[in-house]
């Protein structure tokens, strides 16, 4: 059997591939060719991330496929429920991510509040002539430890985000449209552990009582976070959004900034990738990744372990 991974996959996971009877293609694909490419190699997977679309025009003109699988959480990319209801086997990864989103939350928090974003921009403009006007500008910093930070969607992701906000001595707060309560279980470098229980609030009480808030839910048909959201959070609250793009108003985001409501905000994200808004990439109140979150070498590892797990279980 043939796998097309389009948007690549780790030497790890075609090894296993390999060794499972596969044989692996690499090779990216333009989503205007994907058809033709697909039937001419007689395609029996593919396996995409967040770059390629399969749609339902695709599956209906490609028979061969037979297992459609994603490097990842979202599947908002995938007609899933067509696909599966054309006989098609629909896979993801939903867990080998989690740790690498959460950290990543953690590099924009920690960046913000010392105001790296805005000093690793400066100092190699102006270090050598303006050192102790930087030094009074950045001396103003705040500490994550003890202050509360409110998580948006409290699933594999926003429970990492979870534990390490523990660990920091944070205040968790989380909302959730499914879940009411969840147990964290934070395991130490010398095999210990320690259980937290975290019971899901309101969402317009976690808005007013977070110093910093981070959304982690799937794409929406509405904001998550929009002026209404933003108007009842506290003044100089810092946003975090390494979700999907389009779950955060970016214009009333640029807005809130410009009235001192928003302090900063860390995007992974954007309604526009991969052309974002140029407003969000000259602000200097905003601290910016092109969509890497879950984009570590360990994640990497596990993702396409994962997934050749999964097909050599569905189609051997």
């Amino acid at each position: 059997m043939k796998i097309l991974a389009n948007d690549g996959i780790s030497q790890s996971g075609i090894d296993a591939l390999e060794k499972g009877g596969f044989e692996v293609l690499t090779v990216k694909v333009a989503q205007n060719q994907l058809e033709n490419y697909i039937n001419e190699h007689n395609i029996d997977v593919i396996l995409v991330r967040s770059a390629t679309q399969v749609r339902q025009e695709l599956i209906d003109a490609c028979p061969s496929l037979k297992l459609i699988g994603r490097g990842g959480v979202g599947m908002d990319n995938i007609d899933v429920e067509y696909a599966i209801d054309n006989g098609l086997h629909v896979i993801n990864t939903p867990a080998a991510s989690s740790s690498s989103v959460a950290e990543l939350v953690f590099a924009h928090l920690f960046g913000m509040a010392r105001f790296l974003h805005s000093s690793n921009r400066e100092m190699p403009l102006e270090g050598d002539t303006r050192f102790k006007d930087l030094k009074k500008a950045y001396s103003q910093g705040i500490e994550l430890r003890g202050k509360t930070i409110g998580i948006i969607g409290f699933g594999r992701i926003g429970q990492e985000v979870a534990k390490i906000a523990i660990g920091l001595g944070m205040k968790v707060l989380a909302t959730d449209n499914f879940l009411d309560t969840a147990n964290i279980t934070l395991e130490f470098f010398n095999g210990q552990k320690s259980t937290f229980t975290i019971n899901t609030i309101d969402k317009t009480k976690l808005l007013k009582e977070a110093d910093f808030i981070t959304i982690h839910t799937p794409a929406q048909e509405d904001y998550v976070i929009a002026a209404s959201e933003i108007q009842k959070m506290k003044d100089g609250v810092g946003i975090v959004n390494a979700a999907r793009g389009g779950v955060l108003n970016e214009v009333d985001l640029i807005n809130a900034i410009e009235s001192g409501k928003v302090q900063f905000a860390g995007l992974d994200v954007f309604e526009n990738e991969p052309t974002p808004e140029i407003q969000l990439l000259m602000n200097p109140e905003l601290s910016l990744t092109p969509h890497i979150g879950a984009a570590t070498k360990e994640a990497q590892d596990r993702i396409g372990v994962e997934l050749a797990n999964q097909i050599i279980e569905l189609l051997r």
